[in-house]
């Protein structure tokens, strides 16, 4: 059995242990302890009296607070769903013109819109919107359709080359696979469309090809793309000349398209997004391009 004895320095007794020469002394716990255990019981009681807390088979204690999470949240909800009905209220009376004009309806639109658009279309188009090979670059100002607010939610309600009745078809011929054009004819008509956006192409050794592809161009490309190149919004064929290009703008890329043809698909919104979210995401997109962003 341990024998205690007073420590002579502390004047507490001692347990009777003793490790390596260190005695451990008895000493009372510290009254802050009490305090502090005293208080966190206080606590507890006082929260099983006021709020919900103990099981009871199919129920449970509900406290004379009567506290519900589930109410709770759902009367948040239900207030975050009426705030929300009175703006997209709102953007669904005025037409596009008169959202543009209200800055905070436009605020609303760059927030639902760029949630919108990651969401559903940056998979393809980019988180920047700026797109990549096969996909347009929206910020461009180069509309394959039209770039007007209208236009663009047509686009998005239909689709290009999609499954939907309405949907807006646009294809280019392959010239080189079917045979429609030989090796020499498509590199001179390739020539010819680098010529448009960039005027150096012609000059030198490639006059002559420039001028050979312009003649292909007009008897083969002319059709859908316009005499000058510059396109048409009512077949959904690009402008050639405006340095944009959605399947890249180097020879080989443009050898590439004109030898093996081009048909771009973008999936019908209707089913998927409501007229609301069709007009925000027009808007939107229209708004990083004036914006620069």
């Amino acid at each position: 059995m341990a024998v205690t004895e007073r420590d002579p320095y502390s004047g507490h007794m001692t347990t009777g242990h003793e490790w390596n020469g260190i005695k451990e002394l008895n000493r009372p716990v510290p009254r802050m302890y009490w305090w502090f255990l005293s208080a966190t019981v206080l606590f507890a009681v006082v929260w099983w009296v006021l709020m919900p807390a103990w099981p009871l088979g199919v129920t449970y204690t509900r406290g004379l607070l009567d506290v519900d999470q589930r109410t709770t949240v759902a009367q948040r909800l239900a207030e975050g769903a009426a705030r929300r009905a009175e703006w997209v209220n709102r953007i669904e009376a005025a037409d596009f013109a008169e959202v543009q004009a209200d800055e905070d309806l436009m605020r609303i639109v760059r927030q639902s819109g760029q949630t919108l658009f990651r969401d559903n279309c940056s998979v393809c188009h980019g988180i920047d919107a700026r797109g990549g090979p096969g996909y347009p670059n929206l910020v461009a100002g180069a509309w394959l359709w039209g770039g007007d607010p209208q236009t663009i939610a047509e686009t998005l309600r239909v689709g290009i080359n999609a499954d939907h009745p309405e949907t807006r078809f646009s294809e280019m011929a392959a010239f080189g696979r079917d045979q429609m054009l030989d090796r020499q004819a498509i590199q001179d008509v390739v020539a010819y469309v680098r010529s448009l956006s960039d005027p150096s192409v012609a000059e030198g050794g490639n006059a002559d090809a420039v001028a050979a592809g312009a003649e292909v161009f007009a008897e083969n490309c002319a059709a859908c793309h316009g005499d000058d190149g510059h396109g048409s919004t009512e077949l959904g064929a690009p402008n050639l000349a405006d340095g944009f290009w959605i399947y890249g703008g180097d020879r080989q890329s443009i050898y590439r398209t004109v030898y093996r043809g081009r048909r771009g698909h973008m999936p019908a919104w209707e089913d998927r997004l409501t007229p609301v979210q069709r007009k925000m995401l027009a808007l939107y997109v229209i708004d990083l391009g004036q914006r620069g962003e």
